[in-house]
């Protein structure tokens, strides 16, 4: 077992519901295994200047229920740069902080990587509201930003019902298409267009023509930011445009943007993020590191990170020459069973979503 003395915590890149639940979680299960804890504020770059705050079980105490990251989050050039990496371990040894927790997505988990190859072991934790870690069936964040999602859906169709009208809603989640997806299918959306799948447009616009005609008054389409033209501009304002224009229904546009990454976390996001926080301490000092802890098949389980990072290389089919070269025939085809996994949750999901959409 490890003896550590102080364990350092960040939240970086995307802020995510659940993320204060995640660092409440660390601090309590940390003192309670006589481990001091300091929060590295705004993330990597925070780390660079040294920018620390003492967390204890009372500064934390009240944080669950809020949403975002009262860490603070940034995005941080500087720590590519081995300069920049070697003034985060500075700041370590300088401040005797032996290990670090680091929340966020996949380029958290790779300065993790990097901090336990410097020295310093370092676990990440999955918080982003995409879901688009293929090596964890689920990421802290995804439930309160669709619920937000929903929620702000149901608004629209109420007034798209009042003045017999359609709302083409583009949702957050990069090249995941699973916020979007999972909003389709609760909000009962005509239609949703997601990355992962051929989106057939002329028959979303067929069944608008048809359901306006038996009387069909307000309607929703939900469109993921992922989809864009051939030219490279977002697709969902391009097809508010051409539904209206082909369908002669009245058709508006709404970007939710940033607005579903803030408010307070669901229960799911809470829970899930206070167990990842306490296995990840538990981890540490069991002597583990270099890991995402990840939830599969309702288990929240430590996998490599660099497995982790080229397995979503593989499904999201940029894999580059040499990826899989420090890989087992054994691990690749974990990798394989992964993405073929989550292409089957997106094809069962999208089907239940054609199923309900009226």
């Amino acid at each position: 077992m490890a003896a550590f003395r102080k364990i350092g915590i960040l939240t970086s890149g995307g802020d995510a519901p659940g993320m204060n639940s995640c660092i409440k979680a660390v601090v309590n299960k940390a003192y309670s295994m006589g481990i001091e804890v300091v929060g590295v504020v705004g993330g990597y770059a925070g780390l660079i200047k040294g920018d620390l705050v003492p967390l204890t079980q009372q500064s934390v105490g009240s944080v669950m229920s809020k949403g975002g990251t009262f860490l603070y989050s940034s995005r941080c050039p500087e720590f590519k740069t081995e300069e920049g990496m070697q003034q985060a371990v500075k700041t370590c040894h300088e401040n005797d902080i032996d290990a670090l927790v680091c929340i966020g997505g996949d380029g958290t988990f790779r300065g993790a990587t990097d901090m336990t190859f410097h020295g310093i072991p370092s676990i990440g934790l999955p918080g982003t509201i995409d879901n688009d870690i293929t090596a964890t069936d689920y990421t802290i964040g995804l439930d309160t930003s669709i619920n937000t999602t929903v929620e702000i859906i149901d608004k629209l169709r109420d007034t798209c019902e009042s003045h017999e009208r359609l709302n083409v809603v583009e949702v957050m989640g990069r090249d995941c298409g699973q916020i979007a997806l999972y909003a389709a299918v609760a909000s009962g959306a005509v239609a949703v267009a997601i990355p992962e799948m051929p989106f057939d447009e002329a028959a979303a616009i067929e069944k608008i023509r048809t359901l306006r005609a038996a009387g069909k008054r307000g309607m929703i389409v939900v469109v993921s930011e992922g989809m864009f033209n051939p030219d490279g501009t977002p697709y969902s304002e391009t097809l508010a445009k051409k539904i209206e224009a082909e369908t002669g229904v009245e058709t508006k546009f709404m970007r939710l943007a940033h607005v579903v990454r803030g408010g307070n976390p669901t229960v799911r996001d809470r829970t899930t993020a206070a167990e990842m926080g306490v296995k990840a301490v538990e981890l540490l000092v069991a002597g583990k590191s270099n890991v995402v802890m990840c939830q599969l098949d309702d288990e929240i389980v430590p996998v490599d990170i660099a497995f982790a990072l080229i397995a979503d290389r593989m499904y999201k089919n940029k894999l580059k020459d040499g990826d899989l070269d420090k890989f087992t025939a054994e691990q690749i085809e974990k990798m394989k069973a992964l993405s073929k996994k989550r292409q089957n949750e997106i094809n069962n999901l999208y089907k239940v979503a054609s199923d309900v959409g009226c």
